[in-house]
């Protein structure tokens, strides 16, 4: 693992000793496909005029190290989470640069060597990092390239590149080892790329098995939960037993002197233990929560009338859509609303972070998915400069956005400083992450419709209301360590996320074609639970109305749910997406619903600018407990290149299971004062029993297009299709998640 470090930056970092950086100037670049000149943008169809995370830096230096051993290091801002991108990155980059991937070393999301790409979300990391690795992989090849042709005396035309050897057509050969000392490139990277073309790729397009797979099936050391350091010592904190709780006496004097404990530590209503064995930290940490006396206070809304506390709440709105073509009044007319409850990331490892105050520098260890902003908000918290936090990501075991590691990386910080020069290795309990992640936020969603004669959407009305959807670190206030402490911080005042990309109105607007379409967003700032960022934000809702409501009205037409989408679809590759779904499913030749056995079918863009995925589901239920059979689920996903078709199917294959769970089982619980959902029994989630009978997922590959997010696609479609094949299965329509059983059970038409 690596150690602390002190107060450099980061490019000095970079430029070891031993190796010239390779960065760009505005000189025409070269390749061996092509003559010394300037790349014509009309001869490869990725030119890139997006150019991914070069917008953050565009100095080649930041992303790409070749040493004199012609080793070669990527840097990536985006962490690794599960989805693949430490493989896909190297495909990326080894192609490019004509190296086999053993060659590379991938170095991620870490403020003392990689560049600020803020957070690891939304499906970006192919879009911005993939996108400006392999602009700059490209560019670097063309210009050693070209300092190959001087050194060797001939035309770049006649060079060809193999295995970080440039030769001639007589064998000559130069290594880029050493070039790279002897040519002086620290310029910005070209506006124009000459990538490889698709048929000299040999990584991309290709299911290279991920690296991050072996240790995890294996029991190696994996994930953060995993790591040790030389001397650690093991901390547990306590927390409040609610949100408003206030700490109204302690004695520690009994707990300081249990077996193994070094010290407690108290500030404000932060309490945290520290001993030299972790089960001694447990036993300290029950101890210390049972000394402590607290004063609470009512401030949770009642959970069996939760739509109607969102929708009475006060909201800001938005009119997000306006859309008048038509006077087309309709003649048929429906409206429905649907409810979601507030759900938890739930992430199998409990939240877990390790710090060391070494030289007036704090390190921290930490799977959060923004390095950066947690150090923005850790130094801020401690009251010092951002050169005094560096914070390295180590994936964590589970979680697609906000959950508890931003916290627990606080926390680890600031037992730290009060230990210096010691390792202390934070880990949060079950219950603790249960009760104390930021959840999914409430949702209630409206949606109005008419159809004419055809059978056509003339007009489409649609409303949502729903909290933020991301209360990430940046400001310091958004540590529950700081909002604790005896000179609290408070949390930074709650936004909207900006469309298109958004963040409760994610997905509201609809993709398909209606002449008239009216969308509002009721964005509600007050939250009397602590929300942010879940896998899809508010596209998973959102996708799950727009797609119910889209049967609902295919079924009032009497057409069929796909010819339904396909005659309100403009997008080509929506209707190839949808069409292939269909096709591979066998859609046209599914058997007729039967009592209990029904099928459903669902499509989304995420966010209608990243991966087309749509699915077709064929499920079974039981009468008499209205448990669930998922039989089977085809999907198709286009993510435009796909790098890695495997990479893509996981992703896509566990967004169906996580969206699975989320829909048929998950529901955060509370009474007026404290979170009640605080372990597996009462926040139950998908078991095996449960897990889909077959999963397929089919990957348009479309090369030569930009690299679309494929990560969070699946969350939405998936809600839709089961809802589609439970009414499907049951002629009744389920609006309010999750669908349980009990919901299903007083479904089912006898």
């Amino acid at each position: 693992m690596n150690s602390p470090i002190t107060d450099v930056s980061r490019r000095s970092l970079l430029t070891g000793t031993g190796a010239l950086i390779v960065s760009f100037s505005l000189a025409p670049s070269a390749s061996a496909q092509a003559p010394a000149a300037v790349p014509d943008p009309t001869a490869n169809p990725l030119t890139m005029k997006v150019h991914g995370s070069l917008s953050v830096d565009p100095y080649l230096d930041s992303w790409i190290k070749i040493d004199a051993s012609g080793s070669v290091t990527i840097f990536s801002g985006k962490a690794e989470l599960g989805q693949g991108i430490s493989t896909a990155l190297l495909q990326v980059a080894a192609d490019e640069l004509g190296l086999p991937m053993d060659r590379l070393t991938l170095v991620t999301a870490d403020t003392g060597r990689t560049v600020n790409e803020g957070y690891t979300s939304g499906s970006h990391s192919m879009q911005d990092s993939g996108t400006a690795i392999r602009i700059a992989a490209a560019q670097m090849r063309d210009l050693l390239i070209a300092s190959a042709a001087r050194q060797l005396n001939v035309p770049v035309c006649e060079l060809v590149v193999s295995n970080g050897t440039i030769a001639t057509k007589d064998g000559t050969s130069v290594a880029y080892g050493a070039l790279v000392g002897t040519t002086d490139l620290h310029v910005q990277a070209q506006p124009v790329s000459n990538f490889r073309e698709q048929t000299a790729l040999k990584y991309m397009n290709s299911s290279v098995p991920r690296l991050d797979i072996p240790a995890k099936v294996t029991g190696g050391a994996a994930y953060i939960q995993d790591m040790r350091l030389p001397g650690m010592l093991h901390a547990r904190v306590v927390r409040p037993p609610s949100y408003k709780a206030v700490l109204k006496s302690l004695d520690t004097a009994a707990i300081e002197k249990m077996p193994g404990v070094v010290k407690v530590v108290r500030d404000g209503r932060f309490l945290a233990v520290v001993a030299k064995r972790e089960f001694q930290a447990i036993k300290a940490m029950r101890a210390l929560a049972a000394a402590a006396q607290w004063s609470e206070t009512a401030s949770l809304p009642d959970q069996t009338n939760l739509p109607a506390f969102v929708q009475a709440s006060a909201a800001k709105d938005y009119k997000i859509l306006d859309q008048h073509k038509e006077s087309n009044p309709g003649v048929t007319r429906l409206e429905a609303r649907f409810t979601r409850p507030y759900q938890a990331h739930g992430a199998i490892g409990p939240s877990c972070a390790l710090a060391q105050m070494d030289k007036g520098v704090v390190t921290v260890w930490t799977h959060t998915q923004g390095v950066y902003p947690d150090r923005a908000a850790i130094a801020g918290m401690l009251r010092v400069p951002p050169a005094q936090v560096r914070c390295i990501h180590v994936p964590g075991s589970g979680c697609y956005g906000h959950n508890g590691a931003d916290d627990a990386a606080g926390d680890a910080a600031l037992i730290a400083v009060a230990m210096p020069g010691t390792p202390i290795r934070l880990q949060w309990m079950r219950e603790q992450e249960h009760a104390w992640e930021p959840f999914g936020p409430a949702m209630v969603t409206e949606a109005r419709a008419a159809l004419d004669s055809t059978g056509k959407i003339v007009d489409w009305n649609y409303s949502v209301w729903s909290n933020t959807h991301s209360m990430r670190p940046g400001g310091p206030g958004a540590l529950l360590a700081a909002q604790h402490m005896e000179k609290s911080i408070a949390p930074p005042p709650p936004a909207p996320l900006p469309l298109p990309e958004g963040g409760g109105d994610r997905n509201a607007l609809p993709i398909y074609a209606f002449p008239n379409a009216d969308v509002m967003h009721h964005f509600l700032p007050d939250m009397p639970v602590r929300v942010s960022a879940m896998r899809g934000l508010g596209a998973y809702m959102n996708v799950f109305t727009i797609e119910s409501f889209m049967d609902e009205l295919a079924h009032a037409a009497k057409i069929d749910p796909v010819a339904f989408r396909l005659a309100h679809l403009d997008d080509p590759r929506a209707i190839d997406c949808v069409k292939l779904a269909a096709d591979k499913f066998g859609w046209d030749k599914r058997a007729k619903s039967a009592n209990g056995r029904g099928t459903g079918f669902a499509f989304a863009r995420y966010k209608n600018l990243a991966a087309y995925c749509a699915i077709a589901m064929e499920i079974e239920i039981e009468a008499e407990t209205g448990a669930i059979r998922i039989l089977r689920a085809v999907a198709a996903v286009d993510a435009g290149q796909a790098v890695n078709p495997d990479g893509i199917r996981n992703q896509i294959e566990g967004a169906i299971l996580q969206s699975a769970s989320w829909t048929l089982f998950e529901n955060v619980s509370f009474d007026d004062t404290r979170i009640s959902s605080i372990d597996w029994s009462t926040y139950p989630i998908m078991r095996f029993n449960s897990v889909p009978m077959q999963v397929d997922v089919h990957v348009i590959n479309r090369p030569g297009t930009p690299f679309l997010g494929a990560g969070e696609a699946g969350q939405g479609p998936t809600a839709a299709v089961l809802a589609n094949a439970i009414a499907d299965a049951t002629g009744q329509r389920l609006r309010e998640l999750p669908l349980t059983p009990a919901k299903l059970k007083g479904a089912f038409r006898i």
